[in-house]
C-alpha cells in the first residue's frame, strides 16, 4: 500500500458550474471556496501531512478583469475573516508563486497567514497564487546561477518555490480536462495524475477517498519493474 504524503489539486471548473447552474462564473468561485475548506479539513483528518492547491495561475491574468477582482476580493475576505480559525486549526499556509502583483491589502494578508501560522503542525497547504512552473523552473536556474552553483538536479531543486517539500505523490485534476496547465511540471515527473470529469465545485470527500483508495493500489515503478 502506497504512503501519501502530498496531494496536489488542479481545481478546475468553477466557471463552467457558476454558468450551468446560476448563469454566474462568480457564484462558481464562491461555491468553491467552500469545497476547498472542505478537502483541507478532509485532506487534515486522512493525516496526509501537505496540501497543494492550484489557486491562481500566471496564465488567470488573461480573464476578465471583473473576474480577477471578484477572485483577489473573495479570498481576501475569506482570509480575513478566517484567519484565526486557520491558526486554531494548526493549518501552515506557505504561498508558491510571486504575488507582488496582488493587490496590496491581499498581499499583506497573505504573508500575515504565511507568518502567523508557520509554527503549525497539522497540514501544510500551498497554495499556488500567481505560479506558473515554467517560471518556477527558470526562477530556480537564475538563482542557482547567482549562487554559483553547479546547474545540477539537487540545486534546481534546492532553488524551486516547493523547496523542503516532498514532490506530490498524486496530482488530481477535476473538470474534465486531461493536462498539467504548467503545474508543478518538475514536481510531478513522477506523481500518479488522477483526471475527473466533476467540475470543482460538484468534487465531495467521497471522491478525494475513492481517488486516495485507488492511489493506494497502484504499484509505482519509477522507471523501474
Amino acid at each position: 500500500m502506497n504512503p501519501i504524503k502530498h496531494v496536489a489539486i488542479i481545481m478546475d471548473g468553477n466557471g463552467r458550474w457558476g454558468i450551468k447552474n446560476k448563469n454566474n462564473r462568480n457564484l462558481g468561485h464562491q461555491k468553491g471556496l467552500s469545497v476547498i475548506e472542505k478537502i483541507i479539513n478532509h485532506t487534515a483528518k486522512k493525516k496526509i501531512p501537505f496540501l497543494t492547491l492550484y489557486t491562481f495561475s500566471t496564465e488567470n491574468w488573461k480573464r476578465p478583469k471583473i473576474e480577477i477582482n471578484f477572485l483577489f476580493k473573495l479570498l481576501l475576505d475569506y482570509l480575513n475573516k478566517n484567519i484565526e480559525s486557520i491558526v486554531k486549526k494548526g493549518i501552515k499556509i506557505k504561498i508558491l508563486g510571486e504575488i507582488n502583483k496582488f493587490p496590496k491589502k491581499l498581499k499583506k494578508v497573505l504573508r500575515d497567514v504565511e507568518f502567523n501560522t508557520k509554527e503549525n503542525k497539522i497540514i501544510n497547504v500551498n497554495l499556488a497564487l500567481n505560479y506558473g512552473s515554467k517560471k518556477e523552473i527558470i526562477f530556480s536556474l537564475k538563482k542557482t546561477i547567482k549562487s554559483n552553483k553547479k546547474i545540477n538536479i539537487k540545486n534546481i531543486e534546492k532553488n524551486l518555490y516547493t523547496s523542503g517539500i516532498p514532490f506530490p505523490d498524486l496530482v488530481i485534476r477535476t473538470g474534465g480536462k486531461k493536462r498539467l496547465s504548467n503545474f508543478l511540471l518538475w514536481q510531478s515527473a513522477y506523481s500518479e495524475i488522477f483526471f475527473i470529469d466533476k467540475l470543482w465545485p460538484s468534487f465531495t470527500n467521497k471522491d478525494f477517498d475513492k481517488i486516495l483508495t485507488k492511489f493506494k493500489k497502484t504499484k509505482r515503478n519509477y522507471g523501474g519493474i
